[in-house]
């Protein structure tokens, strides 16, 4: 059954306007889909939701694909204009649990991950998601001063790779250190006077790739921690290449 909401004062509306904030995620342990794109990934990745919202357009063109047990909600054209983060949303939303587990293990975590140093810019982050998803990678590490994957433009822009592959929010320091005391490769990208060309080392089957900040790299101390550091030649005049294209060159070359 669809519950109809016309007022903007509804209390439910007022917890999903807040999913656009930390505090609002933290205080109902959820968070927000918006696009039908992202809505429509969660429900075939068979994702847990807690509710479907959308006005009556959104709802009808979209009934055969929404679960049944879900708790669904009419809005208005007005009140679904104000949930969203974006300036012309589609007018179909979903709310999700927070995972309780955001850690990981890296123990016993398998394959090749991503681990994210400082990667603050929300477009940076979701291109780097979906392509180590399109890479094959296992998971992403989202280490201290990366912007948290549940904000509004981080969710919009992984464009529901989220739903396809592991992502956790850890200390590199620990991540990297037991993956190299396992005997698992971690290649930083960074220049330094050690650093080999990233073609000129094995492909990966197990290990991790570190990005760093945007405008600083990598951490000192994380440079000091990786197997070796990686960089990748440039052969014209530009100075650098931005993170996102950098780690789509090197996860598409390194992961088998």
């Amino acid at each position: 059954m669809t519950e109809k909401i016309t007022s903007g004062q509804n209390k439910k509306v007022k917890q999903w306007r807040a999913l656009n904030t930390k505090k609002g995620r933290k205080a109902t342990q959820s968070y927000l889909l918006e696009s039908w794109h992202l809505v429509q990934e969660a429900i075939k990745a068979k994702h847990e939701l807690t509710a479907i919202m959308g006005t009556a357009d959104q709802l009808a063109e979209h009934a055969a694909e929404l679960p049944a047990n879900v708790d669904t909600y009419e809005l208005t054209d007005s009140i679904a204009q104000t949930i969203g983060d974006t300036g012309t949303p589609q007018g179909i939303f979903a709310t999700v649990p927070l995972p309780k587990d955001t850690v990981g293990d890296p123990s016993t975590a398998e394959g090749v991950w991503l681990f994210l140093d400082y990667v603050q810019d929300p477009g940076n982050i979701g291109t780097m998601v979906r392509t180590a998803d399109a890479a094959g990678l296992t998971g992403v590490v989202f280490g201290k001063g990366t912007a948290s994957r549940f904000l509004p433009k981080v969710l919009r822009s992984m464009q529901g790779s989220q739903f396809h592959i592991q992502l956790v929010e850890a200390d590199l320091h620990d991540w990297i250190s037991t993956f190299t005391g396992r005997h698992l490769p971690v290649y930083g990208t960074n220049l330094d006077r050690d650093a080999k060309s990233y073609r000129d080392v094995p492909q990966l089957t197990a290990g991790a790739i570190v990005m760093g900040n945007e405008g600083n790299g990598m951490a000192s101390d994380l440079q000091q921690m990786t197997t070796r550091n990686l960089y990748i030649p440039i052969k014209g005049q530009a100075e650098s290449l931005n993170v996102a294209v950098a780690a789509g060159v090197v996860m598409f070359r390194l992961v088998q």
